[in-house]
């Protein structure tokens, strides 16, 4: 099972995000969808360790992302809608090798070996000519291609993208989207506003007051969203 959650309640301030959640998912891409405000990026922030539940289970990949944080850190990526926030090195490439930093429970990789990940990313994601450029002077399509290449890069079982796609235009934006979607062997949560986006990923959850209201089929989810905005 990717994501297990029973009847979670995450608590931000004095509001209730996410209020008796419970999901059980094992498809390989899953959308996440729901208005502002609804639980989607707590939801998502929730599964990468980063906001904890004030009670209930959380289970993603198997671990307690309260209790096995190194091993969740090791085998999942986040993405997020502002690159700014990810970028940490001078130059691009810089920035990349900065994810394969060792971490607690993660051996250092060989030299040879680290640069050898880097040059792939940064050819996967088009940013081999940027790779001296400065991180920061990159525009915000390149930025977010460097995001996922710091992403990737660490060959993650699972990436968590919240909103990645909500800064670019379409051509980007639909850029992005290939990416994340292509299977390399890695498991997708994808939390957008994107609803042709979200139609493309094997499972779509719909989020609304802070609560699972429905799991199931993209076209279907996403149509009973549609239907909800009417309303």
């Amino acid at each position: 099972m990717v994501i297990s959650l029973r009847d979670v309640v995450v608590r931000l301030g004095e509001v209730d995000a996410l209020r008796g959640a419970t999901l059980d998912v094992d498809a390989r891409t899953v959308a996440v969808i729901g208005e502002n405000g609804s639980g989607k990026s707590t939801f998502a922030r929730l599964l990468a360790g980063l906001v904890p539940a004030a009670s209930g289970t959380v289970r993603v990949l198997g671990l307690d992302p309260a209790r096995d944080v190194a091993e969740l850190r090791r085998r999942v990526a986040v993405v997020f809608s502002n690159p700014d926030a990810q970028i940490v090195m001078p130059t691009v490439a810089e920035d990349v090798a900065f994810s394969l930093r060792p971490q607690r429970g993660r051996e250092r990789l060989a030299k040879d070996a680290a640069a050898a990940r880097v040059a792939a990313a940064l050819a996967r994601f088009g940013l081999t000519e940027l790779a001296e450029r400065p991180a920061h002077d990159l525009s915000g399509g390149q930025k977010q291609l460097l995001a996922l290449a710091g992403a990737f890069v660490r060959e993650p079982d699972l990436v968590i993208a919240d909103e990645p796609t909500a800064y670019l235009d379409a051509r980007n934006a639909r850029l992005v989207g290939d990416h994340l979607l292509v299977d390399t062997g890695h498991r997708l949560v994808l939390a957008t506003h994107d609803l042709a986006l979200a139609r493309r990923c094997d499972v779509a959850v719909l989020f609304a007051d802070g609560r699972v209201r429905s799991t199931g089929a993209p076209a279907d989810v996403v149509a009973e969203y549609e239907a909800l905005l009417t309303c």
